[in-house]
């Protein structure tokens, strides 16, 4: 997996007045925490975020974090908080994480292929599980799971077992 660098400035304003006003300068606020170390305010520009979060990771992407007067940082993105009706970042947070020592999240889980033996029975395929919990290595952290559907007849039951997982990656999951 590729990693992303994200540039972020220290020394924002805190509060909601202060917040909407950088919002409106193109700025999202942020706050950057975990591993022992303090949380810190930062703000990062509206189109270094899209571009870190529009690559072929989404939300896993490994974010190579430069901040001003700290030491490059790696993080993930914790939690995205958005405009209720627009739908626009209004916060992220990032958590502080260390590129050599694995970790959990979750990944999502795509089907593929067509249950030709589905449809054409009168059945329809109800995904249960849309992500899973698994543990990986930040360096190694999967796009996607792909669970293939191609084969399956009507009542038939795909497990966690079925998913193949890739080099690296387990999960704590009961494979039925």
């Amino acid at each position: 997996m590729a990693e992303v660098t994200l540039t972020a400035t220290t020394g924002r304003p805190t509060g909601s007045s202060a917040s909407r006003r950088l919002r409106a300068q193109g700025q999202i606020p942020a706050t950057v925490y975990g591993m022992g170390k303090d949380a810190v305010s930062v703000t990062v520009t509206r189109a270094d975020l899209r571009r870190a979060m529009t690559t072929e990771a989404g939300v896993n992407a490994l974010i190579r974090l430069e901040v001003e007067g700290f030491d490059t940082e790696y993080a993930l993105v914790k939690e995205i908080q958005r405009h209720q009706v627009r739908r626009d970042v209004t916060h992220i947070d990032l958590l502080r994480i260390d590129p050599e020592k694995a970790m959990v999240l979750d990944v999502p889980i795509i089907l593929t292929g067509e249950a030709k033996k589905v449809t054409g029975g009168g059945g329809f395929i109800d995904q249960k599980l849309s992500t899973l919990r698994v543990t990986v290595r930040p360096d190694s952290i999967p796009t996607e799971l792909t669970a293939v559907i191609s084969n399956m007849d009507v009542e038939e039951v795909l497990t966690v077992a079925d998913i193949v997982l890739p080099s690296g990656v387990t999960t704590e999951l009961d494979p039925g």
